[in-house]
């Protein structure tokens, strides 16, 4: 056994001394392999520049050899056109450069006599050659050097031509090996892509994921620099030709390309029109100005352009881009520096896409590593109140618009709770019992009484109550929060009375929990609470909040709920189970305890609180507010005919394509009218007679808050949604998950949604949110298409 132990924990180390032996393996071949590695990184990367060019004209029809034979045709014979230029313009430039001499001549001796003038460092001078002088002599005396030197007798001109060819054949024989390169992969990509796709293993999702990725980030970076470069060498030429620095045009296209070189391209760029500049002008003012304009669009190009156009293309630091330039650079020379980019965006695609190579996108990504509540948690535990505070604030104020209402601050302040704050308290409480100390726990509460603090201060409560949707006062509820039992429960208690204070209700909170005070014996005969603000909160309270952090808190909530029933049987309480989603999410749990409801959020808690605060349901549904230009919104929908009996096919189409790339159990499209939903084709809703399809009153459609939004809504359970919890219709289907799109015309109205459903809760991906947005468009596209074909096709 003892072996076994010390083999095990030798276990880490074996797999590190493996993982740099394979790294430094991959490494020596890079090096080695650099003769035959580096033309066809060079030619992958133009074929990343030509191939959106070879699919364009294979989809005009053209067969993909003769395109990839017109784009590298094209390419070259640009590439000729420009070098002839630029060629002719360096002759003229050498032809020009002898009338120049007098000019370096007379500003060099000025300046040579400026050097020798008197100064203030004369004297120092001085003495360290005298000292020198006086270290290096022998007896006193300078040792005496006769200078010797070699004469090499002058080549033959064959000697000269064949170096001459010499130095040129390399870079010749690597071109036309790239350009060979370059034109099978343009010829063979699917065949490239499917091998590159088997060697990735079988995962076919995943290797195709990989794949497109690395396309998409390098064809936009390469496409973003191509932008770049032009706005920096388009404006260099102009303002040399305004100045007057010769081969103005020619400076610019320098420049241009020579921006393809990172970091050392633009200054090599640089150094030919400054020196010009110096030549040509006796003075001073045309090398100023030169200076002064490079200056001028470096500036605007690193700070203002490039931040603009990139993004986030590459998904890379500043500093593996930096690091990444010095690896390649000492591995390839001056190519590797050109290539270092695209090389580590793959590398990062590898690292995100492949779990074992994960290190390497934490290592290269620009993506932070922890999220928001991971960096929270960690600011408290390390004891940094202050940068959690400005952070906590930070977060908030950005989620806020430029002129923010009272619900606006609400609004964001919940968010940051439930996005942030609420998850950081879920992470200390997994770490309570396992890894967490005493001085932990102490800096996590000290720490987050100042965040709390802070938070009320800069957001204090409203004692105004907040208006509804159309404009008019709600009812103000007097709502009492406490927590459980940890006093992580006691301060989500403070989150929740500080969110429903923001949103105008008079609140109160304990700062002891509920089995605290009974475990201390500060309870009445009723086994409650005897703190007689407790008692006077209790008294007044039209709702009772019970924060649980507790990940098994059935009996606990059933045994507190019981308590308070007791003593207060007309207080609704919801219980906000924060850490215990899977009990939560049982419907019948909160009738079980004998809650109102149980939630997980801030956001939920909040939509009860409205349930409350509601005076007319539909059959116990809280209908959407109607926008105020539904009248012309209507009449859009009218005039579009997107109800016409023809479109219906085109609807069941997309719909069954939702189904199964979202892999729920219905779909379906909807418009909304001034009091009913259609939906064409719809399997889910009843039918209707004398309307267009199957329809449902607006008051009990989902849809309804679609178009009140005008956004995308998704409600992971509809079961522990006030606004839907109790509709007779959705109950009957069985449907607890639903997403819905706006359908959008040209002129901005709402017409409807595009939504999917499922008869299981379910959360989306922001993926998944995008790709139904983008159907909704989609939708929207086919249509007037559809119609457009069926007009003419009449005509």
């Amino acid at each position: 056994m003892p072996g076994l132990v010390q083999l095990g924990d030798m276990v880490p180390a074996l797999r590190l001394l493996v993982g740099m032996m394979i790294a430094s393996l991959v490494i020596a071949a890079l090096y080695f392999g650099r003769e035959m590695l580096i033309p066809l990184a060079l030619a992958s990367l133009l074929g990343f520049l030509l191939d959106p060019a070879v699919s364009r004209l294979k989809r005009w029809g053209l067969p993909r050899l003769a395109a990839a034979v017109v784009v590298v045709t094209l390419a070259l014979g640009v590439l000729g056109g420009l070098g002839m230029y630029l060629g002719s313009q360096v002759q003229q430039l050498s032809a020009d450069l002898p009338t120049y001499q007098s000019t370096i001549r007379d500003k060099l001796r000025g300046l040579r006599k400026k050097a020798n003038m008197p100064s203030a460092w004369d004297g120092v001078f001085k003495t360290y050659h005298t000292v020198e002088k006086e270290i290096v002599s022998t007896d006193g005396k300078a040792a005496r050097v006769q200078k010797v030197q070699i004469e090499t007798p002058e080549s033959k001109p064959t000697t000269r031509m064949l170096q001459w060819l010499s130095r040129i054949a390399e870079p010749v024989t690597t071109a036309g090996i790239v350009l060979l390169f370059v034109i099978l992969i343009l010829l063979d990509r699917d065949e490239l892509r499917d091998r590159l796709l088997r060697l990735m293993g079988g995962n076919l999702h995943l290797a195709t994921d990989a794949l497109d990725e690395a396309s998409r980030r390098i064809g936009k970076y390469l496409r973003m620099q191509f932008i770049v470069n032009l706005s920096y060498g388009v404006p260099l030429a102009a303002g040399l030709w305004l100045i007057g620095v010769p081969g103005a045009i020619l400076w610019g296209v320098l420049g241009a390309i020579m921006r393809f070189v990172p970091y050392v391209g633009p200054m090599l760029s640089a150094v030919f029109p400054l020196a010009l500049a110096f030549a040509v002008d006796p003075g001073w003012n045309m090398f100023l100005m030169t200076l002064g304009l490079i200056l001028l669009l470096e500036l605007i190009s690193n700070n203002v352009i490039e931040p603009w156009l990139y993004g986030s293309s590459t998904g890379l630091s500043t500093l593996s881009i930096i690091v990444a330039a010095t690896f390649w650079t000492a591995l390839w020379g001056p190519i590797g520096l050109i290539l270092s980019t695209p090389l580590t965006v793959c590398l990062l695609v590898m690292g995100r896409n492949i779990p074992s190579l994960k290190f390497i996108e934490i290592l290269l990504g620009s993506e932070p590593v922890l999220g928001p509540q991971q960096r929270l948690d960690q600011r408290l535990l390390a004891d940094d109140s202050d940068d959690a505070v400005s952070t906590a604030l930070e977060t908030v104020e950005q989620g806020l618009p430029a002129r923010p209402g009272q619900q606006d601050k609400a609004n964001a302040v919940s968010n940051f709770y439930d996005e942030v704050a609420i998850p950081a308290l879920r992470i200390a409480t997994q770490q309570h019992l396992e890894t967490a100390t005493a001085e932990h726990r102490l800096r996590l509460s000290s720490g987050m009484d100042a965040l709390m603090d802070e938070l009320q201060e800069h957001y204090p409560v409203s004692n105004e109550p907040q208006p509804d949707a159309m404009g008019k006062p709600r009812r103000r509820l007097r709502i009492h929060s406490a927590g459980a039992r940890w006093e992580v429960d006691t301060l989500a208690a403070a989150m929740v009375a500080h969110i429903e204070g923001l949103y105008g209700h008079e609140v109160s909170s304990s700062d002891w929990a509920l089995a605290t005070q009974t475990h201390l014996g500060l309870r009445s005969s009723h086994g409650l609470p005897a703190d007689k603000d407790w008692q006077h909160a209790m008294q007044y309270a039209d709702l009772l909040v019970l924060s649980m952090f507790n990940s098994q808190p059935q009996s606990m909530a059933r045994r507190l709920v019981r308590r308070m029933q007791r003593r207060w049987p007309d207080v609704p309480i919801v219980l906000a189970l924060f850490n215990a989603p899977a009990a939560a999410a049982d419907p019948g749990f909160a009738a079980k305890c004998g809650a109102q409801a149980c939630v997980t959020s801030m956001h939920e808690l909040h939509l009860w609180v409205e349930a409350l605060q509601a005076e007319e349901l539909s059959e116990g549904v809280i209908a959407a507010p109607v926008p105020e230009d539904d009248a012309a919104r209507v009449q859009c929908l009218h005039d579009s005919g997107v109800m016409d009996e023809a479109l219906t096919p085109l609807y069941r189409d997309t719909v069954q394509k939702a189904i199964n790339a979202f892999n729920t159990r219905w779909a379906q499209v909807s418009w909304v009218d001034d009091q009913y939903v259609y939906a064409p084709g719809s399997l889910l809703m009843m039918q209707t007679e004398g309307n267009h399809g199957a329809s449902l009153a607006r008051e009990q459609s989902i849809c309804s808050y679609v178009v009140y939004q005008a956004e995308l809504v998704v409600i992971g359970d509809l079961a522990r949604d006030p606004r839907f919890s109790g509709n007779p219709s959705l109950q009957q289907k069985q449907v607890r998950f639903y997403a819905g799109a706006p359908l959008i015309d040209r002129k901005g109205y709402v017409l409807g949604c595009f939504a999917i459903m499922d008869d299981q809760p379910r959360n989306m991906s922001d993926d998944d949110m995008a790709l139904l947005t983008h159907m909704a468009e989609q939708l929207m596209q086919d249509i007037r298409e559809t119609r457009k074909q069926g007009q003419a096709d009449k005509e």
